[in-house]
């Protein structure tokens, strides 16, 4: 319990320490005016209070993320507590940060466009690619998933549900962000926050036994913990998904020094999510032997429901369906609706009108109906992947800002450094990569990590020069 009680405060701490030094460093400015007040369009540039935008943002990113992956995580035993804590201070809030601060900075691009100014055209365009696909999986994966689970609680047909579904995305994709998502998003992001409370005073009233940190390898199975619990456990610690959610609410943020509370601040809280659920789920089953019992049986979901009504009781088993309905939910409509400014960014169609985004929608989600009737197994191994990938070249081009503003540009490249070894040899090692032995792709990983250190590091001589 000691070592969960150190990561907690290890957190908050860090939001006040190295938040602000992140911060400070950047140099955020609120002399600049920001897209929020010199681009208005009442549609995506809508200016709103930053604890509105705390909310909406700790949503966009959360969803089930912090939920399930942190309790696969735990699967590692208390390393996972090393990880989120580490992790979410050092490396996801800062790429959750300088995605917002540099969106803000450029008119509210999108993480494709912000990567093609600081990296490259070439870069750009992967990017557009690589982040569209990633959001229309994202958008189909959380609307299949509540479906299935809707129709086991009423009996309703699948087709009817991911139709109502589908006129929700929509609706939440075309209309202006302050007319469903700016309502409805604040409420469910407060009923997020409750329910970890809960799950925490929890854990604690009815005497469940937290493990400490031990430098061991627990998982039932023996899964090394590199580089797989790096990337299990991603929203909680970093993930990639974040930097196609910060431009969103980069148009809504009022002044710069507001950054940090939105975009840091939401990153922590997400990460105080991961942890509290990592730790429920190894209390909870006695041990990562159990909580591997219970995955099998039923699956994240399944664990969740049964934490959260042997906890929480009524209130609880509310609360499971809202989360595992409402906030895969929450997360698909702003995948599209990210997808759906990633493209206009990209082709330079403004979006005040509203034809101009259905024209941009519709064909959106044409290809998102179609790919519900795909079997997604085998294609979503590789989103943890490619979400991690994406958060590694978005540290990069930010560590780049940073080199060509003659700041420092290490709080950036050393967590790109690590993402960058950590995604090359999942890729290398996994089943769905080239099931290369640990010892060659862990080794193979850290060398592609240390090139691109050295190619950075010629490139900021170049702009020294």
């Amino acid at each position: 319990m000691i070592s969960f009680l150190l990561a907690l405060v290890s957190l908050i701490v860090g939001y006040f320490i190295y938040g602000k030094f992140v911060d400070k460093t950047f140099g955020a400015d609120d002399s600049i005016k920001t897209p929020a007040e010199e681009m208005q369009d009442g549609v995506d540039y809508v200016p709103m209070s930053w604890p509105r935008i705390f909310l909406i943002q700790f949503l966009n990113i959360a969803g089930l993320g912090p939920i399930f992956g942190a309790i696969s995580g735990a699967l590692w035993g208390p390393a996972a507590f090393l990880w989120i804590v580490f992790g979410c201070i050092f490396a996801g809030a800062v790429h959750d940060y300088f995605t917002g601060v540099l969106s803000m900075r450029n008119e509210g691009a999108s993480v494709a466009e912000l990567v093609g100014k600081y990296l490259g055209e070439w870069p750009r365009k992967i990017m557009i690619v690589f982040s569209v696909v990633l959001l229309v999986l994202v958008g189909v994966v959380f609307l299949t998933g509540p479906a299935d689970l809707l129709k086991t609680l009423t009996g309703i047909d699948r087709n009817i549900l991911i139709a109502i579904i589908i006129v929700y995305y929509i609706l939440a994709t075309v209309l202006p962000i302050d007319k469903i998502i700016g309502k409805i998003y604040p409420i469910f992001g407060a009923c997020l926050l409750i329910m970890a409370v809960g799950i925490g005073i929890g854990i604690f009233a009815k005497g469940y036994v937290v493990p400490e940190i031990q430098f061991s390898n627990l998982h039932p199975k023996g899964t090394p913990i590199f580089p797989y619990l790096f990337i299990t456990i991603a929203c909680g610690a970093i993930s990639g998904f974040h930097a196609t959610q910060s431009p969103i609410m980069a148009r809504c943020v009022k002044k710069e020094s507001e950054a940090r509370k939105v975009f840091y601040g939401s990153m922590i809280a997400e990460g105080v999510i991961a942890l509290v659920w990592a730790a429920a789920a190894m209390a909870f089953f006695g041990g990562t032997s159990g909580l591997s019992e219970a995955i099998a049986k039923g699956g994240a979901s399944g664990v969740v429901h049964v934490i959260s009504n042997t906890l929480l009781g009524k209130v609880g088993a509310v609360l499971a369906i809202l989360g595992v309905v409402a906030c895969p939910i929450s997360s698909g409509d702003t995948a599209f609706r990210s997808a759906r400014l990633t493209i206009a960014d990209a082709i330079g169609i403004k979006q005040e009108n509203i034809l101009s985004r259905f024209k941009i929608a519709i064909p959106l989600f044409v290809v998102g109906i179609l790919l519900t009737f795909i079997d997604f197994t085998i294609i979503w191994r590789y989103f943890s992947w490619a979400n991690q990938t994406l958060a590694m070249i978005m540290l990069w081009a930010a560590a780049a800002y940073m080199v060509q503003n003659k700041k420092n540009y290490w709080i950036c490249a050393v967590p790109a450094v690590f993402m960058s070894a950590v995604t090359s040899a999942y890729i290398l090692q996994a089943p769905e990569g080239l099931t290369l032995p640990a010892s060659v792709s862990n080794c193979a990983g850290v060398v592609f990590a240390l090139i691109l250190f050295v190619v950075f590091c010629r490139y900021t001589r170049k702009q020294a020069e």
